[in-house]
């Protein structure tokens, strides 16, 4: 499950956020800041899902 995760967290930043978090106030981040552009998104993403 965790590699599907992260395929989703590099593909669509805010899915792989949502997957593992939920639908809270780290997705809507998430979601802005890959409207904003692809690669804070991403980065969010990862460090939201594995640097904790």
């Amino acid at each position: 499950m965790a590699i599907l995760i992260l395929i989703a967290t590099v593909l669509i930043p805010p899915l792989g956020v949502a997957a593992k978090h939920g639908f809270t106030g780290t997705t809507l981040l998430n979601l802005v800041l890959t409207l904003l552009g692809y690669i804070p998104g991403v980065i969010h993403g990862l460090y939201v899902n594995y640097a904790k």
